[in-house]
């Protein structure tokens, strides 16, 4: 696979002449120990030119083929032409608009949202991150149920927010001191566990279908199925985080549909802002809905559903469910998988949410330097560093996969 840049319309500007100039101000002022990780693992990248499939580095000739897309955010690669020109024409006409006030963008992106889930999520909330939504999905389920505790996989991740982080492995939160009480953690895939933990005071599951910071574990044959069913018998609501899993990333709109299964919220983002706006959406049913009946302003994002965001949004939509595309992303996930044959690592798949999973220790952080140098950039599971996420774009042409499974196989024997 080439590691050299080429294909890119315009050079990006940037705004410091070298790459010394822009680590020492990003150190200084931003993240100090950041810089000092990355240059410790060797990885010495500024983001510059970007297109498709591929990024650039801003002070050299190099660039990657994308295969972490940021936890699905370059879903349909970088600067889509379709959202490009959506957020263009939407800014020849708005601006971010008003939260308190009525708004037919933030109506037609939630009417768009609602009809993916068969209407079965009538009730659309918007916010500027996953965690947000996250936030915001924890607080309604406890509103609806009057109960409190909330059950979560042990390693999952739902968000840097504070509900969300709550929620989430330890390693991201208890360096920030106490965290609020009523929140209760489970193995992935353990029914037995998640059975014992489930009681009377239980508002909600709260689970990614395939959790991304955990490795990609691919449940058992009806695991969501029987989590569902769990939840109906003891009162509680089920709650998927889609942030990752969905929008296409495996073949469906959402990864539940996969079990038919019938969720009592959806958190989706990241992919929604085509890489280009940031919005995040909270979907919910109609009776978990109701609290903005009689508390219409009990919550508010003043960013959340900026009426250009929605714009960006509804062009991702429109890609998605184009006829055929979901169809060739399971024909690529397929073709990705019968090309990669390497004996070092196992892989976890459903569609394009790919992990690969090595006997070492630490992995997926050697295969992800290794590819590194090789032109194609994916990062490790934090929570399981033995596993490599691999997230290429959904809009790979067959030259591009075959390309990127030339090199893993090469990189990854």
């Amino acid at each position: 696979m080439p590691g050299r840049r080429g294909g890119y319309a315009r050079a990006v500007k940037q705004p410091y002449a070298d790459r010394a100039a822009v680590k020492a101000a990003f150190a200084a002022h931003v993240n100090r120990g950041k810089v000092a990780t990355f240059d410790q693992a060797g990885l010495d990248v500024v983001m510059g030119p970007r297109a498709g499939v591929w990024f650039g580095d801003a002070y050299s000739d190099r660039r990657w083929l994308n295969c972490h897309c940021n936890g699905g955010v370059f879903n349909l690669g970088h600067r889509h032409p379709a959202v490009i020109a959506a957020v263009r024409a939407a800014l020849d006409d708005v601006d971010l608009g008003n939260h308190h006030l009525v708004s037919g963008h933030r109506a037609a992106l939630a009417e768009r949202l609602v009809r993916t889930t068969g209407g079965d999520l009538p009730g659309v909330v918007f916010g500027v991150s996953g965690g947000e939504a996250a936030d915001l999905a924890i607080k309604v389920v406890r509103a609806g149920t009057g109960r409190s505790t909330i059950v979560s996989a042990r390693g999952g991740y739902h968000g840097h927010t504070g509900l969300a982080m709550a929620a989430g492995d330890p390693a991201y939160r208890d360096v920030f001191g106490p965290q609020p009480p009523g929140f209760v953690q489970v193995p992935f895939d353990d029914l037995a566990a998640l059975d014992a933990a489930v009681g009377d005071d239980t508002a909600a599951v709260l689970l990614e279908p395939i959790p991304a910071t955990l490795g990609m574990p691919i449940a058992r044959d009806g695991y969501l199925a029987a989590v569902a069913a769990l939840c109906r018998a003891r009162g509680a609501m089920l709650v998927l985080d889609e942030v990752q899993t969905g929008l296409g990333r495996t073949g469906r709109v959402w990864c539940y549909q996969h079990e038919g299964v019938a969720p009592d919220v959806v958190i989706t983002g990241k992919g929604l802002s085509g890489g280009v706006y940031p919005i995040a959406a909270t979907l919910m049913t109609r009776a978990l809905h109701g609290v903005f009946d009689t508390h219409p302003f009990v919550h508010i994002s003043t960013f959340g559903g900026a009426e250009p965001g929605c714009a960006a949004a509804l062009a991702v939509l429109d890609v998605i469910e184009a006829p055929g595309f979901l169809e060739r992303v399971g024909a690529l996930g397929e073709r990705l998988a019968a090309g990669l044959t390497g004996r070092s690592y196992t892989l976890r798949r459903r569609g394009m949410f790919m992990g690969l999973a090595f006997a070492m220790e630490r992995g997926g952080m050697f295969a992800a330097r290794a590819l590194y140098d090789a032109g194609v950039f994916a990062v490790w599971a934090n929570n399981d560093p033995r596993v490599l996420q691999f997230l290429p774009p959904l809009v790979l042409s067959d030259a591009e996969a075959d390309e990127l499974v030339a090199t893993v196989n090469r990189v990854l024997p």
